[in-house]
């Protein structure tokens, strides 16, 4: 039962941990803003492998994962302006 209790602690606190830090950016400037404090930041992605290299360049944040269940979103790049389907999930590396 310890174990359990244990386990059941870690896990809400992570997932407490998540959702703190989870931002959304609608903007570069924001984008920059949350990356710069830590954390995850859901952001629109033109899907082009030029623009998620001048952003990793520039902020050192890598897109982590495309997530599956997010349904689609039209918007437009943080970056580039350009058209895009969906957020993706941007964080640096530690």
């Amino acid at each position: 039962d310890l174990l359990h209790d244990i386990q059941d602690n870690l896990y809400e606190r992570s997932k407490k941990f998540r959702e703190e830090n989870t931002f959304t950016a609608n903007t570069y400037k924001e984008f920059k803003d949350y990356i710069d404090t830590g954390g995850f930041v859901y952001a629109h992605w033109d899907g082009s492998s030029r623009t998620e290299e001048i952003i990793k360049q520039e902020t050192k944040a890598t897109i982590r994962c495309i997530p599956s269940g997010l349904k689609e979103e039209p918007g437009t790049c943080i970056y580039s302006g350009n058209k895009s389907h969906k957020k993706v999930l941007f964080a640096k590396a530690y």
